[in-house]
């Protein structure tokens, strides 16, 4: 049967004359022609004699080299007769070419002839230059082309220890490199040059022209063997069709004539040739390697910095917690709210399109006072309280709030703020949240134990000492069926409790009785009594009360009725306001009637008061002025508060940002221990989804349409982390109220409270159901069976949750609005997966579309997962209009989605880069924009 004879050479390339073929040397008028060439110009394969013979070798007859045109002489095989089979075949052919003398003299070196006869080596290892023939067997090859092929291929290892003739021009050991030193026959060789022959079977002649393709390959070339007879060729571009094994060789033969002295000086283990014994690692391995060790180095430094400032503030001087004497005094503050911008930007021209809030308001509380702030709603109350307490507001505001003090210089201002609305963890006892509140609010330098010690004190305080091992739960019907918990009077002392942790100074309240019963209200009003009147460490007191009772109205010692955000009375409590309207507003004001609740008359007085009410006010006499007058001499006279008096919203923190990382995670592991239904959830989901993924895909084949339904499988899993990571978003937008009132409280730093969160959210809320889902996935549907490919494909799938977890606390964060942030998350999701590559090739996208496809985390997801799975040496095995096809599932995967057989660790690090890049943003949102802003 004809042959088909292909014959390759792995060999470095000098510069060649355009007159010789197959990379032949000119040598005068003719030229030096590779083993196994012949003729002028080296273009016809020599055929029969044997290799010593050079250009003497008998050639093919018309170039056609087979069994029937080419008879081997005894002692050499293979096709062309390249391959020695026999010592005396070698040591023949070697005497016979004249060269004995001079050649004996080359490879024996200064051995003096000892063991300088020839022998023919056949096994794989190579010590000069060794000759290989093989058969070609590949079913497509072979359906494609029905007649056999062979390979003939010379390794050059050493040319100079080789007797064949011209070898040394032919290879280099700097081109030609042994990888590895097993048997020696594992070869490669980098600088690959191919040259087409015009007019031959795939360069012209034949149906498909391969010319182009030839001509530019280029890079490695290497020849594994496996054993003496199974061999492969690999290239890049074969490797792509093939598998990554490359071209399979059978049947191979081996034969190299070289002196036995070479031999034996190389299995002595002082060969020239020398070699690597291990794999090297690669630039990119090595590079993440040195990030990975780079970002470990710089953790634990941070570790060490902080357990170094940790342990100095827990070792610092105590300092002075009580007895500070601050007062409040505010003198003409106002407050207007811009008019809305408009389509174009522009916000509405004129003060008459602003909203003043408050105008021209002044006060003063001193120590041991209790001020309540009456008015109907919208008078100002809330607002005023607000800008007392320093809370940042969107309007502008001007005049002057100072807090003057009377105890020691330079101590430091602590003021309280308690919220009109209750923001509680629901799932801590009221025991847990006050020490919770205690141990960040508080100095390190005081112990864990004076920390208990001062929240039983506020818990006996408050009256809440029952209530110690009690949930605090959602309270009423907020929580939409879950728990109740404590009642809302109880959740209002708690709110309070949480304040009074950190010792203030100053403490304001914004309607602490709303909501509540006449007896919850009247048991709250009596605890604020009580602390600013307390005998050791009395402090001012300020609340805004809505609609006070007789009762509750009695126990202010001082009253500042607002209206319209002005000032109509402030002074002394009880009876005094009414007796100031019968004195100085009467026939203005309606008459107090005796008997009369006194605070409804206030309200009914500043729920329309005439203007000569506030001329009134304005327009008083120096000596009746109320303690107003005090405070706006003082602001004019320049007095301030404390350098150092810092008020609340400081981002000076009592704990350090270890301290604030310990229990943070404390309680956020407390709540996933009480509320075990998400996690529960999400596990039972992802078992369930598993299954089902892994029998829609079960045992998937190596056809095409096997492989497509693999990469669907790959597919069917991104896509549902990327809308079941919405939960994560959810949580945010739940825990967002809490953590705006304990940052306004300088409880934690937005970074710990992040690190927290990732920890406790991403760890058992996503990455343990992503590896539950993938691995009842992988096994069922039968994807690659060895656990680096295994451990590769879960690598991605972790990378890809972290990923969609960060985006989506980005949303979180950035928008206020959860309606919002959810449905940009699921937009978010269908465009990935339209741009994934797997409903659409990807370079079949229009140019001005195709961009966005390297903004989809998914595509890079989708396509590490296939490339590891193509990676693992899958193989397509279907047939197409009759013709058996055998070819590498990476060809299969580039034409049906475009994806890169060598992206792993392209994808790997885009992946990191979106987390990187999401991670940073989650920061900078949180820094400068989830704030309490009122």
């Amino acid at each position: 049967m004809t042959r088909l004879a292909v014959f390759l050479f792995l060999v470095g390339l000098v510069n060649a004359q355009a007159s010789c073929a197959n990379y032949g040397t000119q040598n005068g008028s003719s030229c030096s022609c590779p083993t196994g060439f012949g003729n002028s110009t080296c273009a016809t394969p020599a055929c029969g004699g044997d290799i010593f013979q050079g250009s003497h070798r008998a050639l093919a007859p018309q170039g056609n080299v087979s069994d029937s045109t080419c008879s081997c002489e005894a002692g050499w095989g293979g096709l062309g007769c390249n391959v020695c089979t026999t010592s005396t075949a070698c040591q023949t052919a070697y005497s016979a070419s004249g060269s004995a003398p001079s050649t004996t003299q080359q490879i024996s070196g200064s051995q003096t002839g000892q063991n300088s006869s020839l022998t023919c080596n056949t096994a794989a290892r190579v010590y000069a230059a060794s000759q290989m023939s093989c058969q070609v067997q590949n079913p497509t090859l072979a359906a494609l082309f029905p007649l056999a092929a062979n390979l003939n291929i010379m390794r050059t290892l050493t040319p100079g220890l080789s007797p064949l003739p011209n070898t040394t021009s032919t290879a280099s050991p700097t081109r030609a490199r042994k990888t590895s030193l097993g048997g020696n026959t594992n070869w490669a060789c980098q600088n690959l040059e191919c040259t087409c022959i015009p007019g031959t079977q795939f360069c012209g002649a034949g149906i498909t022209d391969l010319t182009g393709t030839i001509n530019g390959l280029s890079g490695s070339l290497g020849i594994n063997c496996a054993n003496s007879t199974t061999c492969s060729f690999q290239e890049a571009t074969l490797s792509a069709v093939f598998g990554s094994a490359g071209l399979s060789l059978n049947g191979c033969t081996f034969g190299e004539c070289v002196a036995q002295s070479v031999i034996d000086t190389a299995t002595s283990g002082n060969s020239t040739a020398g070699g690597s014994t291990g794999k090297e690692l690669s630039g990119g391995v090595i590079g993440g390697l040195a990030t990975v060790g780079g970002l470990v180095l710089i953790a634990l430094v941070f570790l060490v910095f902080g357990l170094i400032k940790q342990h100095s503030a827990r070792r610092a001087k105590p300092t002075v917690a009580d007895g500070n004497g601050f007062a409040v005094e505010w003198s003409r503050v106002s407050y207007v709210v811009p008019s809305p911008r408009s389509w174009f930007g522009k916000r509405g021209q004129g003060t008459d399109d602003d909203k003043v809030v408050l105008d021209t308001v002044s006060g003063r509380v001193t120590p041991g006072q209790m001020m309540a702030i009456l008015g109907p709603s919208g008078a100002g109350k809330t607002t005023l309280v607000e800008i007392l307490a320093g809370k940042r507001k969107s309007g502008t505001t001007t005049g002057t709030v100072t807090f003057p003090s009377t105890g020691p210089s330079g101590a430091a201002l602590r003021v309280g703020f308690v919220p009109q609305q209750d923001v509680l963890p629901p799932m801590l006892t009221v025991y847990e949240a006050l020490l919770f509140a205690a141990r960040l609010r508080l100095p390190e330098n005081v112990s864990d134990t004076e920390k208990r010690e001062r929240v039983e004190g506020i818990m006996q305080k408050l009256g809440i000492e029952p209530l110690r091992n009690v949930r605090i739960g959602w309270g009423g019907d907020v929580g939409g069926g879950k728990a109740r918990g404590i009642s809302g009077g109880e959740m209002r002392r708690v709110t309070i409790g949480l304040e009074l942790i950190a010792s203030p100074d100053v403490l304001i309240l914004d309607e602490p009785t709303s909501g509540l019963d006449s007896v919850s209200a009247s048991r709250v009003a009596n605890v604020l009594h009580a602390i600013a009147h307390d005998p050791e460490n009395p402090i001012p007191v300020i609340a805004s009360i809505h609609q006070p009772s007789s009762q509750l109205y009695q126990i202010f010692d001082t009253i500042l009725v607002m209206s319209h955000g002005r000032v109509l009375y402030s002074g002394a409590g009880s009876l005094a306001p009414a007796d100031y309207f019968a004195r100085e507003a009467a026939g203005i004001a309606p008459p107090y009637q005796q008997g009369y609740n006194v605070a409804d008359y206030l309200l009914e007085v500043a729920s329309d008061p005439p203007v000569a009410l506030f001329q009134l006010q304005g327009g008083k006499d120096e000596s009746d002025r109320s303690e107003t007058a005090s405070a706006e001499k003082r602001a004019l006279a320049g007095e301030t508060a404390s350098p150092n008096a810092a008020v609340a919203g400081s981002s000076n923190y009592a704990a350090t940002f270890l301290t604030q990382l310990e229990y943070l995670c404390g309680r956020e592991w407390k709540i996933l221990r009480r509320d075990k239904s998400l996690f529960f959830t999400h596990i039972a989901v992802a078992a369930v989804l598993g299954v089902f993924c892994g029998g829609l895909y079960f045992k998937t084949g190596i056809t095409i349409a096997g492989f497509q339904s693999r990469v669907g499988s790959l597919f069917f899993l991104g896509a549902l982390i990327a809308f079941s990571s919405l939960s994560a978003l959810y949580n945010v937008v739940e825990i967002r109220p809490l953590f705006l009132r304990e940052r306004s409280s300088s409880y934690y730093s937005p970074t710990a409270w992040l690190l927290s969160r990732l920890i406790f959210d991403v760890v058992p809320l996503r990455i343990i159901p992503t590896i539950i889902v993938s691995t009842i996935t992988y096994w069922m549907a039968g994807l690659a069976h060895d656990a680096a490919h295994y451990f590769k494909f879960l690598f991605i799938l972790v990378l890809y949750t972290l990923a969609m977890t960060l985006f989506n606390f980005l949303l979180g964060t950035f928008f206020r609005n959860g309606g919002i942030a959810i449905l940009l998350s699921a937009l978010t999701a269908l465009y990935q997966m339209t741009f994934a590559g797997f409903f659409v090739h990807l370079d079949s996208i229009p140019p001005v579309l195709r961009w966005l496809q390297w903004m989809c985390p998914l595509k890079y997801c989708l396509e590490a997962l296939a490339v590891n799975e193509v990676g693992s040496g899958l193989m397509i095995q279907d047939t197409l209009s009759g013709v058996p096809i055998n070819v590498s599932a990476s060809l299969i995967m580039n034409l049906l989605f475009g994806f890169g057989d060598n992206n792993y660790y392209r994808d790997v690090l885009v992946l990191f880069a979106f987390i990187a890049g999401f991670g940073v943003g989650v920061i900078v949102i949180v820094w400068l924009r989830v704030r309490e802003r009122r």
